[in-house]
């Protein structure tokens, strides 16, 4: 395999990922998610000529980088700026039925968590932003000042599955009502105050779960994946292989759900000696989540919570 960071960031499961796939020569593969293009590149060197790989992403700085590392593999590879939910519509333009494989890591590149103007850390200040494509109009710092404070709880106890939604929804409705909340530090020290002592020992930052939710909802990302999990694998080729990447439970549960459905989804009572509900399966599991090796989260400490887990269309 060739180099395994690029631009400060390193592909999880890199290895796992590209076998999964099964990448064969001429094949046409998509990346849903390119980020800096570490798994593309590595899908695009195993295609060989005649192959065709998709890449996309959302994020303008993500194609703008991953088209440069990726223009060395020519027109083997294209690269769209887009949201993988419009999935069905990016091949439509490109020409394409159907795929031997996609791929979809969930998670934020380095760049994004580093670049602190982004506004995704809590650990940096920076104007609450929170974009991936930074031409959307809904930023965090609207949904923390003018979401009302119901909304807010929900979001954070829904998304960030935060037990303490209930006060860090109040502190942070109590604190706009004095003065606007504009970076992402002073809203990690009204959640911070906000909690009872006993979850300020815990060894995670404070704010990560407050952060996530609001993350979560800026970019509409379980909107976008249920979607996209709705539309994949209808566009891959009999035998095709779906590989999806998630870092969290929200993620990784509807990722899990939504293979289940097109694997066992008859609705008949099990002492129904035929199916009458109409379910054809369309995918088949193989095998359970794959998780980084000891070696991987050693190297690459941000890769302790993914789960891969892969699926055959049949």
């Amino acid at each position: 395999m060739e180099e395994a960071s690029y631009a400060g960031h390193t592909p999880v499961l890199l290895f796992e990922c590209v076998e999964a796939l099964a990448v064969k020569p001429g094949g046409i593969y998509v990346d849903g998610t390119l980020g800096r293009g570490g798994h593309a590149s590595e899908i695009a060197r195993r295609l060989g000529e005649g192959g065709r790989l998709v890449g996309i992403d959302r994020d303008e700085e993500a194609v703008r980088a991953a088209g440069e590392r990726l223009s060395r593999f020519g027109e083997r590879v294209t690269v769209v700026k887009g949201n993988f939910s419009e999935l069905g519509e990016i091949l439509d333009r490109l020409g394409i039925d159907k795929a031997d494989g996609m791929l979809f890591d969930l998670g934020l590149s380095s760049p994004q968590v580093d670049e602190a103007e982004r506004g995704f850390s809590y650990m940096a200040e920076a104007p609450l932003d929170m974009r991936m494509d930074r031409s959307s109009t809904l930023t965090a710092a609207e949904i923390v000042n003018c979401w009302d404070e119901k909304e807010l709880r929900r979001i954070l106890f829904e998304y960030g599955e935060e037990r303490y939604a209930p006060m860090i929804a109040a502190s942070i409705a109590a604190a706009r009502r004095k003065k606007e909340i504009r970076t992402t530090l002073e809203l990690a020290e009204i959640i911070k105050a906000a909690l009872p002592a006993r979850a300020l020992r815990e060894k995670q930052h404070p704010a990560k779960r407050s952060f996530q939710a609001l993350r979560i909802a800026v970019n509409d990302e379980l909107g976008s994946l249920e979607k996209m999990l709705d539309i994949a694998p209808e566009r891959l080729k009999t035998g095709g292989r779906l590989c999806v990447i998630s870092f969290h439970s929200l993620e990784d549960r509807l990722v899990k759900q939504a293979i289940r459905k097109r694997e066992r989804g008859c609705t008949c009572p099990k002492d129904f000696p035929v199916c009458v509900c109409g379910f054809r399966q369309t995918l088949k599991a193989l095998g359970g989540p794959v998780t980084p090796s000891i070696e991987e989260l050693a190297a690459n400490h941000r890769a302790r919570s993914a789960k891969l887990r892969v699926a055959e269309k049949v």
